[in-house]
């Protein structure tokens, strides 16, 4: 979940308040000159646009800070010089990354004339990636690393353990606050960087543990036998022992894919007793690959490049598929296996299988709208001999793991034949009912998705509050009845025998559809708004309903959450009153506070009243607009993938068959659920 509406409007404004300041008044009347041109020197420009560099100044960027010092640590573990890194996140939101690599060098830099160890920190593509003697592969993207987080930070010290010394600098902004100076001896190497981001950059100011977790976690699967521990020693959040110590959670894994396709998949029923696992080298491209097939009906395909989340796919992607494919029916075919009356296609053999896929490009060429797609040619081929060769010999030598894969595959394509027919029926009917939109829905009269958003309103009752209450122009209802089938745990043909889901699709205007190869695809064309809210009440059920949408939304239509599009609504939990005078609290903090400022308190009421609202039907469309509605007034969260394998993992725990992860997720976190008496 991310980031709040409000300080997304405030983000716009401000930015055109600087645009505005910035002008210079030669400028305002016409003229253009050489004064006008300006040169940022340093590490300027990155404060000057720090979205360019780290994506965003949100809660995406702020995280990414982390990652920009670990991956160094990482990059260390790749060359073989360190097995072990510790971040810890401490009191105040500071960060410590520390490793056991070689340490950076600290004597001086003969171009520059000063510690290489201030270059490394200052200057912006300065570092050992650039030479494939020192770092054959890096996670880096851009070349800026830690420079980049040097400059966003008020403050970051390094502290560096080199050739039997310890060196030290510190940095304010970026700049040196001295030279870098010894400050001991010691008998181990490594680097410790320790920052604290500038509150005056970034709008978010406090680190999540889970997705520093998820992260981390990832990594130590991406790079068996590194061990990387995470402590929170914030006294808010982190966990203690009985001792009164605050606990370490220590990644460390031996079996790299093989344990993380176990990982993702164990809230799911494995219908082969092993993983299978491709290690390869084609082309001086290392490929790692590891398969599980399941009992369920989506894809599930991870792919890393120099331990980058290639989001977007690429050419190592397309290599694998190409493998998978090609093989698979080869073996059904020349054995028999297939039901020459179904028509296999390559989303078939992807149906209930988890993988992972991890390759190290020496000079990896990224593109795509995040630049997270890989673009080399010749990954490609080396993907698709590695998977070939290591997969024809699986099958050959677990001949009954493949016809259990095989019957899988045809099962697959049986239910995407009635699948299709379901959905040309759906779409079929919309197009001649005219508009084809649901009788319930309460459309808007603006036309441009940009401007219209939709609620999915929990209950006709809450459904009605919010179709008197809202903005006509640029707001939709549709209420919601009752709970939605969880598409988790049923074939795609059945989700649109769901007289809700089919409210939702028809809706939305979205389409589905199948390429030649009868892999499946969303077709955003006609979307009809470009915000998707949901609205539900603040209690259990109400939970459980956002879960089952937001599991429909992430399964069959990622795009729209990928693309930014949904939103979860968030209803006041109370509304505190003293004879005119009223406030409302979106949680226990506020509501204290809220009873302060009224002269009251938990022991003596003095006249404050207190109202829980347990639903959205309590509220009447004036409330309903002005806390929940209101762009200027209301607070929402943008639902975001920040990881998609930790998503996928969480989304099976939550919503599928397995009943044992689930209650070990209840049981670990029953201490933050919120129960009213």
């Amino acid at each position: 979940m991310a980031e709040n509406n409000k300080e997304e409007n405030a983000i716009v404004e401000t930015d055109m308040k600087n645009m505005d300041s910035a002008t210079p008044k030669d400028n305002q009347r016409g003229n253009y000159g050489a004064d006008n041109i300006q040169v940022l020197e340093g590490l300027e420009a990155v404060r000057k646009r720090p979205a360019m560099y780290i994506g965003d100044v949100g809660v995406k960027g702020l995280h990414h800070l982390i990652w920009e010092v670990v991956d160094n640590s990482i990059d260390e573990a790749l060359a073989g010089h360190c097995d072990t890194i510790h971040v810890t996140i401490n009191e105040g939101d500071t960060i410590t990354v520390r490793d056991n690599g070689r340490g950076i060098p600290t004597d001086i830099h003969t171009k520059e004339n000063r510690s290489a160890l201030e270059v490394v920190m200052t200057v912006l593509h300065a570092g050992g990636k650039f030479d494939k003697d020192t770092y054959k592969v890096s996670g880096g993207l851009h070349g800026v690393g830690v420079s980049c987080v040097n400059a966003l930070s008020d403050h970051l010290r390094v502290e560096v353990h080199r050739n039997g010394k310890i060196f030290e600098q510190e940095y304010s902004c970026g700049a040196p606050k001295y030279s870098v100076r010894e400050i001991g001896t010691t008998d181990v190497s490594g680097t410790q960087v320790t920052f604290h981001p500038d509150a005056t950059i970034f709008t978010h100011s406090v680190f999540k543990y889970e997705t520093v977790a998820n992260r981390l976690r990832e990594l130590s699967y991406l790079n068996a036998g590194v061990k990387i521990t995470l402590s929170d020693q914030r006294k808010e959040f982190g966990d203690k022992d009985e001792n009164g110590n605050f606990v370490t959670e220590t990644f460390l894994s031996e079996g790299g894919l093989r344990e993380f396709v176990e990982f993702l998949d164990k809230s799911r029923t494995a219908i082969i007793p092993n993983a299978i696992y491709v290690e390869g080298d084609k082309n001086d491209v290392p490929v790692q690959v590891a398969i599980l097939y399941n009992t369920s009906y989506s894809e599930n395909v991870f792919s890393y490049v120099n331990n980058i989340n290639t989001i977007e796919g690429g050419t190592h992607i397309t290599g694998f598929y190409r493998a998978l494919t090609r093989v698979l029916k080869s073996y059904a075919d020349k054995n028999g296996l297939t039901d020459k009356k179904v028509e296999l296609s390559g989303g078939d053999f992807r149906e209930g299988m988890t993988a992972v896929i991890s390759v190290k490009v020496m000079e990896p060429q990224f593109e795509g709208q995040t630049k997270t797609k890989l673009g080399n040619s010749e990954v490609s081929g080396a993907v698709e001999s590695c998977v070939a060769d290591a997969l024809y010999n699986y099958l050959e030598e677990n001949p009954k793991e493949a016809k259990i894969i095989i019957q899988k595959v045809t099962l697959a394509a049986q239910a995407r034949m009635a699948a299709r027919k379901a959905r040309e029926m759906v779409q079929r009917k919309t197009a001649l009912s005219g508009t084809g939109l649901p009788g319930k829905l309460a459309d808007c009269s603006e036309k441009d998705p940009e401007k219209c958003e939709i609620y999915l309103v929990e209950g006709d009752s809450a459904g009605g509050s919010a179709k008197q209450g809202r903005d006509r122009q640029s707001q939709a209802i549709l209420p919601l009845r009752g709970k939605i089938l969880n598409v988790e745990k049923a074939q795609e043909h059945r989700i649109y025998d769901n007289e809700e889901i089919k409210n939702i699709i028809t809706a939305l205007g979205i389409r589905f559809g199948e390429n030649e190869q009868g892999e499946k695809y969303l077709n955003l064309d006609k979307l009809r708004y470009h915000k998707i809210v949901i609205m539900t009440d603040a209690d259990v059920d109400g939970s459980h309903i956002r879960t089952l949408i937001l599991t429909l939304f992430f399964r069959y239509m990622k795009d729209l959450v990928e693309k930014g599009y949904v939103y979860i609504a968030q209803p006041p939990l109370y509304l505190i009153k003293k004879g005119k005078q009223k406030i409302y609290c979106w949680d226990e903090p506020q509501r204290e506070q809220a009873m302060r400022e009224l002269g009251g308190s938990n022991g003596n009421m003095n006249g404050v009243n207190i109202q829980r609202y347990k639903g959205l039907g309590e509220m009447n469309p004036e409330q309903l607009w002005e806390t929940t509605m209101n762009p200027e007034t209301r607070s929402m969260k943008r639902v975001d993938v920040e990881s998609a394998a930790a998503a996928d993992q969480l989304f099976s725990m939550l919503m599928g068959d397995e009943v044992a992860p689930r209650r070990e997720f209840i049981e670990k976190n029953a201490r933050y659920a919120r129960v009213d008496s």
